[in-house]
């Protein structure tokens, strides 16, 4: 992570450089525009952004969305976790290609700063159990050919798995206390679970 952000100030460059150039994100616009994809790990992202008004308490600049494809957990779906989980989010169809795993929120300087779970209908497919979700976080590689984003992101799960089963955790407690059978579809439910982050800090013990 030091050599990426070291090697973008060498250059001066923003970590967004590659997805913005020199203009301000469009609200809610995709970048880029059809995610990264990395085929060979069957991993994907996207960064956007909200208008102030949707999120009038953020102070990030945008945030990251990660996302497993469905060769990497399909075969999961049988497992005692992912049958628990399906029980407890109401059973939801499965057919969608992929399963958000985490987000990550960033600051104007393009440092990470937080990590949240948002619902299902945020992203518009699925996600799966806690343990689930943290083995296939704990196994990303990203090679999506945005070098320095792809860096920082899995260097980032790598130094907050503690904050990540955290927030992993609570987010199943927040869908188990629902009163609502089709709880992934609960738009009073957005995000579910967060944790702002220093990675100063991280890096310096």
């Amino acid at each position: 992570m030091l050599d990426t952000y070291t090697a973008l100030a060498a250059r001066g460059e923003h970590l967004l450089h590659d997805l913005l150039g020199d203009q301000l994100p469009h609200q809610w616009q995709h970048y880029p525009e059809n995610d990264a994809i990395d085929l060979d790990s069957g991993y994907q992202w996207f960064y956007h952004s909200h208008s102030p008004e949707d999120r009038p308490d953020a102070t990030e600049h945008g945030h990251f969305h990660l996302f497993a494809r469905r060769p990497l957990w399909s075969r999961r779906l049988q497992s005692r976790a992912e049958r628990d989980f399906a029980a407890l989010t109401g059973h939801p169809d499965d057919h969608v290609a992929t399963r958000h795993l985490l987000s990550v929120g960033m600051d104007a300087k393009g440092i990470p700063v937080s990590l949240f779970t948002v619902n299902s209908w945020v992203t518009g497919d699925l996600m799966l159990s806690a343990s689930g979700t943290e083995r296939m976080l704990a196994n990303m590689r990203l090679r999506t050919g945005h070098d320095a984003i792809d860096t920082v992101l899995e260097c980032v799960v790598a130094l907050c798995m503690d904050e990540i089963r955290m927030i992993l955790a609570a987010r199943d407690a927040i869908l188990s206390g629902s009163a609502r059978q089709d709880v992934l579809a609960d738009s009073e439910l957005e995000v579910l679970s967060g944790q702002t982050i220093a990675l100063d800090a991280k890096l310096c013990t």
